[in-house]
């Protein structure tokens, strides 16, 4: 037998092994194999390991069959080096890669990498763009949580759908990203709540002990003070984003137009000032405002005029009464 027939009749026998190494090390190869892209092979391990069946095909969709309305799997075109961070915040997610990348000399002593981050912060200041930000710098795919998939109206379904989640997930070097993450890790105290919520909050707790080093899962939250106590001690890494100081509003808004060639020669001082505690996400809407009519406007756009109209109109926008959450 070639030596693949060999892997995946000693998962077939071994898959219902109650050591928990056994299945470790299979989630190990079966992820060692993809980042090689000998994705037949990892297909089949993975349908051994899940179903108990051996598949000759290639089917690159067993994972999505079993996770298709649960995940988005995004190949993230956005760098680290892209976002306006804080430094703390910067160090901590540059120290967490090189972690990743020097995993081999930890494991050597014994000691893995960081794999669980916890980002809290209010709305539009970078969670998400920091999720895919550490999938680009660690070249792996992001899988990101489908929340209208997970969440289930019957008694067990959402926790039997988010082990679902991890079991894909733990079989390929990955970053999971799970945002809103107050909707599964609530806490379990709250009595608006049902007993469901406990039965999920227990599930995710199970699954973040048991997922290998290799799986990076990102959580984002606006309301940290809803979170389960137990969840937050399952974080190795916590870090704050706040909204932007002016010097870093400042900079965001500099790197957006220096690369739109037709704000050649503009400079973004005065517009800088005029956006005070504004967030990085309407920075960049209002950038893209301004750039969508620069191009109707081309080839020869009034671009200092173009800022002044969209600026005027964005400041006379609608914004959200503050609200109070239930805890």
């Amino acid at each position: 037998m070639a030596r693949s027939d060999l892997l995946i009749s000693l998962v077939l026998a071994g898959k219902h092994s109650p050591d928990p190494r056994f299945r470790s090390t299979v989630e190990a190869i079966i992820a060692e194999e993809r980042s090689k892209q000998h994705t037949a092979l990892a297909d089949q391990l993975s349908a051994a390991l899940l179903n108990g069946v051996h598949k000759h095909a290639p089917q690159a969709a067993t994972g999505s069959t079993v996770v298709g309305d649960l995940l988005y799997e995004l190949a993230p075109e956005r760098s680290l080096d892209d976002l306006v961070l804080p430094r703390l915040v910067r160090d901590e997610l540059r120290r967490l890669i090189e972690e990743h990348l020097r995993g081999e000399l930890l494991r050597s002593y014994g000691m893995a990498p960081r794999h669980r981050l916890l980002l809290v912060g209010p709305p539009g200041n970078g969670k998400t763009s920091v999720a895919h930000g550490l999938a680009h710098d660690l070249m792996v795919p992001l899988l990101v949580v489908r929340y209208e998939g997970l969440i289930g109206s019957y008694l067990g379904e959402t926790a039997s759908r988010l082990r679902k989640v991890f079991d894909y997930a733990r079989q390929r070097a990955c970053v999971l990203f799970l945002d809103e993450f107050d909707t599964v890790g609530k806490e379990r105290g709250d009595v608006h709540e049902t007993g469901e919520i406990k039965r999920v909050v227990s599930t995710l707790l199970l699954q973040m002990d048991q997922l290998p080093a290799h799986v990076v899962i990102v959580t984002a939250t606006n309301h940290a003070e809803l979170l389960d106590r137990a969840v937050w001690r399952r974080f190795e890494t916590r870090l704050h984003l706040p909204p932007p100081k002016p010097s870093e509003a400042a900079e965001f808004l500099g790197r957006l137009f220096a690369n739109f060639q037709l704000a050649s020669g503009y400079k973004t001082a005065t517009l800088s000032r005029q956006l005070s505690g504004a967030t990085y996400s309407e920075i960049e809407d209002l950038f893209r405002d301004i750039a969508r009519r620069a191009v109707l406007e081309s080839p020869e756009p009034d671009f200092a005029k173009i800022v002044r109209e969209r600026l005027a109109a964005w400041k006379q926008r609608v914004s959200p009464a503050p609200t109070k959450r239930r805890r």
